[in-house]
């Protein structure tokens, strides 16, 4: 907080009057946060008269402050509790996601997930005291769909042995570019609840352009298979708000001036979602990323251009959410779930989530994996063959993780008003930096993470602008739905 933002401060300040809170100035306003993510825009007159002790009963503001957590006198620790317990329910729950590689690129042509080790990675993955767990199939630098049979296995083997042990919710997505995928493989996925996730990069010129540096399929299938998913899932019944392909962009250096295209593209394909989110320099070499890459401030310019014309749109009646913004406003609305999405304190790798290399190595996380697959083996835990779940998640590097992305425990982290409703990755900052903490205020992860928290915060500043809060309240049930 730079001194000229600073509000004026009261002569002393009634320590002994206030709850725990951070602040920061929004909109012109100042806003104030609590950890179990209660939030309020103060006036400035209004926010020295909290640090001087003066809101108290008959105070226009009091009965919100005082609900909210802000106050001292007559704190519900107990409601503070329960709105706090939320945010890590994570940590408890056990891992939830599991993203299985089925088959990658070698110098011999193609690895693929042999039986023995995709049963050990079900059988490891059901051990886990979460009660639903996700399997996402995948490839490394290929297609899942070259080793379809080995797909077809998993997810019957992982349905047999959860049916006659566990019991547990079950849910399975192929993350594939549609390039192999046929009609009977198709009807295969709807009859046997498997989701599909690919990537349309926006018009056609711009996801083939990307596709030099990308293994995308063409834009032509891609969008010919989104559009035969959406009507064979109509003609048997589905909700089409909860089944769909669902799509994720590549946001290149060729993507930043395109925005308006880009999501104009997402609305001509019927799409309800779009996942805004920067590229990682994983899997690129320095000569493609000088090309495709670009600075923080560059994607958040960007991503503000793009979040506007989104809103605008919806004001004009097209229903199409932005999915970060959504995993942030499950945070800051009461009315989501705040555990929806990646951006989570401690992070996700290790505690909810692993991923598995065809050979049987495990990592905390799809990140993870890709590191190793860049050559640096630095957050390999073992083999699947040899571990449990409860030697996962006690790894020592599993812990390393967990520490560096607990926020409280972070340098101007657990400072900041943004950190009931942020979470960083230790990879990411890892690949981008060299270690797991990294410079947090100058780190990209925390800039684009304040930029959206900041430019969701100012839309809800407007108390008189009712229906923009009612359109970011409807991307928060967005980012609830569930398969």
């Amino acid at each position: 907080m730079t001194a000229n933002l600073a509000p004026p401060l009261p002569s002393s300040i009634a320590a002994d009057r206030l709850g725990f809170f951070r602040w920061g100035r929004v909109a012109g306003k100042i806003l104030v946060t609590t950890d179990g993510g209660d939030w309020v825009f103060l006036s400035d007159p209004e926010f020295v008269q909290l640090l001087a002790g003066e809101i108290t009963e008959g105070h226009p503001r009091f009965t919100q402050l005082h609900a909210g957590g802000f106050l001292r006198d007559g704190l519900d620790l107990e409601a503070l509790a329960s709105r706090l317990a939320p945010r890590v329910a994570h940590v408890a729950h056990g891992p939830e996601r599991h993203v299985v590689t089925m088959t990658r690129r070698a110098d011999d042509g193609r690895q693929d997930l042999d039986r023995a080790t995709g049963e050990r990675i079900v059988d490891v993955a059901l051990q886990s005291t979460s009660p639903s767990v996700s399997f996402e199939l995948q490839a490394n630098d290929g297609e899942p769909l070259l080793h379809f049979d080995g797909v077809r296995h998993l997810v019957d083997f992982a349905r047999t042995t959860n049916e006659r042990t566990t019991g547990k919710t079950l849910r399975f997505t192929l993350v594939s570019n549609l390039s192999a995928l046929t009609e009977e493989m198709a009807e295969w996925l709807i009859a046997h609840d498997v989701a599909v996730r690919t990537w349309l990069d926006g018009p056609a010129e711009i996801h083939e352009w990307n596709r030099t540096y990308t293994t995308s399929g063409a834009h032509a299938d891609v969008v010919r298979w989104i559009a035969w998913f959406d009507g064979r899932y109509r003609e048997s019944g589905r909700d089409p708000l909860v089944w769909h392909v669902e799509t994720r962009l590549t946001t290149t250096r060729r993507t930043l001036s395109a925005w308006r295209e880009i999501v104009d593209e997402y609305v001509a394909r019927g799409l309800r979602s779009i996942h805004l989110q920067p590229l990682s320099p994983l899997g690129f070499e320095a000569d493609a990323w000088q090309t495709i890459g670009y600075t923080a401030e560059e994607y958040i310019a960007f991503y503000e251009q793009a979040f506007a014309y989104i809103l605008d749109l919806n004001r004009g009646g097209t229903d199409l959410a932005e999915a970060n913004a959504s995993m942030f406003l499950n945070k800051i609305l009461s009315a989501g779930d705040p555990t929806v999405g990646d951006v989570r304190s401690p992070c996700s790798a290790g505690t909810s989530e692993f991923a598995y290399d065809v050979d049987g190595r495990v990592f905390p996380g799809d990140d993870a994996r890709r590191v190793d697959a860049s050559g640096d083996p630095m957050f390999a835990l073992g083999n699947v063959r040899a571990l449990s779940i409860p030697d996962l998640v006690r790894h020592p590097t599993v812990r390393a993780i967990a520490s560096a992305s607990l926020l409280d425990a972070q340098p101007m982290c657990a400072d900041c008003w943004n950190k009931p409703y942020c979470g960083l990755s230790p990879v990411l900052t890892y690949v981008r930096e060299g270690n797991l903490f990294g410079q947090r205020p100058r780190c990209f992860e925390c800039k684009e993470h304040e930029a959206i928290a900041r430019t969701l915060f100012a839309s809800l500043a407007n108390e008189s602008d009712s229906a923009t809060t009612e359109i970011l309240q409807r991307w928060t049930a967005d980012a609830g739905q569930h398969r």
